[in-house]
């Protein structure tokens, strides 16, 4: 009887591969403005089509008798008051100084990171303890390229 090795996937391939996906993902929702921070914009032209109208034409039913149109409305146009106000004297002394903006976390840091970190924890140890190592340094590579994004964006 033969005994042929079994092929596996590198648990290394398997992480790279996750992360190149995720992070695929993430650029489609943000072209495709579905993430809140995403700067895209929609185009009215660009709105699914219906369902409804691309479906078979449903049979002709005896059609109910129209309504006659309801008669045009005035257009009342109000004028818009903007009221300025005077601004605030300037105390040098009781301002405070502006918050430094919030740096937000970045996909392509963590991916990146994940990746890295993996690569370097399947280098240490044998078994079972090359899968947690390599578990671990995909988590904390993942972290910490996270943190090094932020500190970049906030410069």
């Amino acid at each position: 009887m033969e005994h042929t090795a079994r092929t596996r996937i590198h648990p290394m391939m398997a992480v790279a591969a996750a992360s190149v996906t995720l992070v695929s993902l993430v650029g489609a929702a943000s072209i495709a403005g579905l993430l809140p921070s995403s700067h895209a914009t929609t185009s009215p032209n660009d709105a699914a089509v219906p369902v409804a109208a691309v479906s078979a034409p449903a049979p002709m039913v005896a059609a109910a008798p129209v309504p006659a149109p309801e008669p045009r409305r005035v257009v009342e146009h109000k004028t818009v008051v903007h009221h300025t106000y005077a601004p605030p004297a300037q105390v040098a002394q009781t301002q405070a100084p502006a918050p430094a903006p919030v740096a937000q976390n970045s996909p392509l840091g963590i991916g990146i990171g994940a990746v890295v970190g993996g690569l370097l924890g399947n280098q240490v140890g044998s078994g079972n303890g090359r899968k947690l190592a390599t578990i671990a340094g995909a988590i904390g590579g993942g972290y910490a390229g996270n943190e090094i994004a932020k500190r970049n964006q906030q410069q």
